[in-house]
């Protein structure tokens, strides 16, 4: 053995060609401080022993390298800049130790080389992968750029347009994309792998290809004339900003990074690397797309964990109710395998959650991510009927019909007698107490909320929703499908509203106030789209929602919760769906919806509207719009969560990013307010308190900010 540590080892093959494997503990491989130091004390071993004539980089597992071990990032970057600069400083000069060893170098990748991974493959002369690898440096997700090496080696082997693209999307690249690039220099077959990487280290020592001479390219400046480099940087920085615009420093720093870096040689380009690392790594857009990451795999952890207690599979499911919604839960349950019944009262309903399922597999068509027999194989598994008697043999039934608590009762009550008796009944409702929906069933112990957002094929979230008398046992199953139908399952307890429709209505209510003292809500929306990073302004995703939706659970709301959320006077809201505005369904709301001469779909701030409620009387500075609709979403956000709603403030924060498309660079709404600093937000809330119970904060926040704890538990 030439070196061997606890995370990575080297032997000497035949012919002087050193194997280096990485094989930690975990189920992955990744680089975290122990295993760059054991790397670069792998290097040194190598390179002290003359027998050693090139070597092979290869993973003992499924995946290569899946990058930086990101569960470090919170301590460290909470450092001194200094310090962090001489940590990151560090780490990537352990990657230039391997491209720097007196002998040729091949990575052989399998599976993903991301991050450190994909920067581990470009610190070697030569790269075969094979047909499973997917290679990328997604740090742009994270709020960063490639820290240790990648935006130095990756223009200079790819050039620095394709690179800047890579990076500043952050996309996975499997082999034959890669190839193509010159990012590998070979793909073959998983079992080849490991021979093909010893044939072109073989190869290289022996002369056949002049790996000095690759390694020399990559640590000389980049090869672009002045006009050249011009053209490629300014193209690169619009590129970016129309994509990325303002709230996400980091592909705007790393477009900077490697443009300074082109007319450097590799030691003084990576030091602006380094310097530029550092940058992004204090911004708090980091912090919050690190605690997405962070908050996702929780989220992802708890959900296998609770599937794994499953004791009952989903080997056929059932849909009532075949309209939009209906349509839709039914084609994402078939199109990832799962036989379904779609029953409906009515042909013509039928008809439309068919049409439903098939325009999402036209699309998926057109788009290239979906053939005409994946197409097929998704329908032949719709079964549409209108007789209970089909769904005697499903094990999962998915309540889907109108939103009215007297109609959806009914329709359990009747489905509890046509299911076998270990069959477990959901309702899909946004906003109706589980808990009163149970009382019309026998066996309320097999029964739960299963709440889908709209698009369904889209929204990744599933709020499942435990009544009083729900069994772990049928939790359990319900997650365990959710992850089968490809979405994320967040557990919350029964209230009006659950956790994110709870959270949003107030957010509405702050709206509609500041509406009636006189705002234009174009400019409200303007605000929150632009400035706070809504993908929809709150006008704008009222129309979506529609009027008559949001007036209805506007009442669940005030019912269930009459302390906070009761009726507003003159509301909006009402006022419009009252004057038969609808929003986008019927072509008018807050805006007027239509086609424009292309054929796409227009919105222009419509004057009936203004007529109506009287709005666009007043302007209002951007810091006190956002603060009046923010702090009434945050403060029930608090309250779920002092209340044991939801267990916990990362699956808050998921739940209201794939629920309602949070804006990630804030990182979701309880890192929003730790961002800003709960002393901050407590003072922010007090100014605000006497427009009523909405923006009054709870005791507990207040102890918390005083005693400067954090719901992160940091």
């Amino acid at each position: 053995m030439l070196y061997e540590g606890k995370n990575l080892s080297a032997k000497l093959l035949d012919n002087g060609i050193a194997e280096v494997l990485f094989d930690a503990a975990g189920s992955v491989n990744k680089f975290d401080q122990q295993t760059i130091q054991e790397m670069a004390d792998m290097c040194a071993a190598l390179t002290a022993d003359s027998q050693v004539k090139g070597a092979i980089v290869r993973s003992a597992k499924p995946a290569f390298i899946v990058g930086a071990d990101i569960t470090e990032f919170d301590e460290l970057f909470a450092l001194p800049d200094d310090e962090v600069l001489a940590w990151v400083a560090k780490t990537s000069k352990a990657f230039d130790l391997v491209e720097d060893l007196p002998f040729p170098t091949v990575a052989a990748v399998n599976g993903f080389a991301l991050g450190g991974g994909c920067e581990m493959t470009l610190a070697c002369d030569l790269r075969v992968a094979d047909t499973t690898a997917q290679i990328g440096l997604p740090e742009v997700k994270l709020g960063l750029m490639p820290g240790f090496g990648g935006t130095v080696r990756l223009p200079r082997l790819i050039g620095a347009d394709n690179a800047m693209e890579w990076m500043s999307t952050g996309k996975n690249h499997k082999a034959a994309k890669a190839l193509a690039v010159g990012a590998v220099d070979a793909v073959v077959a998983p079992e080849k792998l490991v021979e093909a990487a010893i044939s072109m280290v073989t190869d290289a020592i022996n002369g056949k290809i002049d790996w000095q001479h690759r390694r020399a390219v990559k640590k000389a400046p980049l090869s672009l004339n002045k006009n050249e480099a011009t053209m490629c940087f300014s193209t690169a920085k619009a590129m970016v900003f129309a994509q990325a615009g303002k709230h996400y420093p980091a592909p705007h720093v790393m477009v900077d990074t490697v443009s300074g870096a082109a007319r450097l040689e590799r030691d003084a380009a990576l030091g602006l690397e380094n310097e530029g690392f550092v940058k992004l790594a204090k911004t708090d857009a980091a912090k919050a797309q690190i605690g997405i990451f962070m908050a996702d795999q929780l989220v992802k952890s708890k959900g296998k964990k609770q599937a794994k207690t499953a004791t009952k599979q989903v080997n056929q499911a059932a849909v009532l109710g075949a309209g939009i919604m209906g349509g839709g839960i039914a084609y994402q349950s078939a199109v990832k395998g799962t036989p379904t019944i779609m029953k409906d009262i009515a042909q013509p309903a039928l008809e439309l959650g068919l049409n439903e399922a098939a325009k999402i597999l036209g699309k998926g068509i057109e788009k290239g991510w979906m053939d005409a027999g994946k197409m097929a194989q998704t329908l032949n598994r719709i079964v549409p009927t209108l007789e209970y008697s089909a769904i005697k043999d499903a094990d999962i039934v998915i309540e889907a019909v109108v939103e009215n608590p007297k109609v959806k009762s009914t329709v359990l009550a009747e489905t509890e007698q046509h299911v076998a008796d270990d069959a477990i009944i959901c309702s899909n409702t946004s906003t109706i107490s589980i808990n009163s929906l149970a009382k019309s069933l026998k066996h309320p112990e097999r029964f739960c909320g299963m709440h889908f957002f709209n698009p369904v094929h889209r929204m990744p979230l599933v709020e499942i929703i435990r009544g009083e008398k729900t069994s772990d046992e049928t939790i359990a199953a319900v997650v365990a499908f959710t992850l089968k139908m490809g979405k994320t399952p967040i557990v919350v307890n029964d209230c009006p509203g659950f956790l994110v429709n709870r959270v949003l209505f107030p957010y509405f209510a702050g709206f509609s106030k500041l509406l009636l003292d006189g705002a234009d809500f174009a400019a409200v929306d303007k605000v929150m789209e632009k400035q706070f990073g809504w993908p929809m302004g709150p006008a704008y995703l009222l129309d979506v929602v529609g009027m008559d939706t949001a007036d209805h659970a506007a009442g669940v709301m005030a019912d269930g919760i009459p302390e906070r959320m009761q009726k507003i006077a003159d509301d909006p809201i009402e006022l419009l769906y009252k004057a038969g505005r609808l929003g986008q369904k019927n072509g008018k709301g807050f805006y007027n919806f239509s086609v424009d001469k292309r054929g796409r779909p227009a919105k222009v701030p419509a004057d009936e509207a203004y007529a109506l409620i009287k709005a666009g009387q007043k302007d209002f500075e951007s810091d006190e719009i956002i603060a009046r609709l923010m702090i009434p979403m945050a403060n029930e956000a608090i309250r779920c969560l002092e209340e044991g709603i939801v267990d916990s403030a990362a699956e808050a924060d998921i739940a209201l990013l794939y629920g309602l498309g949070f804006p990630p660079f804030r990182g979701g709404i309880f890192r929003y307010i730790e961002t800003m600093g709960l002393n901050h937000f407590v003072a922010l809330a007090d100014k605000y308190a006497d427009l009523g119970p909405i923006y009054q904060i709870s005791d507990g926040l207040r102890e918390m900010a005083a005693s400067g704890k954090s719901y992160f538990g940091q």
